[in-house]
């Protein structure tokens, strides 16, 4: 088995290139033709991912509740 590079720390991606990488990980997964070990390391890392873009998500609609005094509200339909 060929060493592969650490995985890139997770805090320096924006929410769109971390939801990216988790979508071209999970591509690779599905293929099902990853060794166990590289699957292990591509399961580790998503989990990362995930984690990561929902504390983004989480914070944006604390962002958002803020803004809009502490009620969420639906968007306006576009005109």
């Amino acid at each position: 088995m060929v060493p592969t590079d650490p995985p890139a720390p997770v805090d320096p991606l924006t929410f769109e290139k971390a939801l990216e990488e988790l979508e071209a990980l999970v591509a690779r997964m599905e293929d099902g033709r990853l060794p166990l070990e590289e699957s292990l390391a591509a399961y580790q890392r998503g989990a990362e991912l995930i984690k990561f873009c929902e504390g983004r998500l989480t914070a944006a609609q604390a962002r958002i509740a803020v803004l809009e005094g502490g009620e969420l509200r639906d968007l306006p339909p576009p005109k």
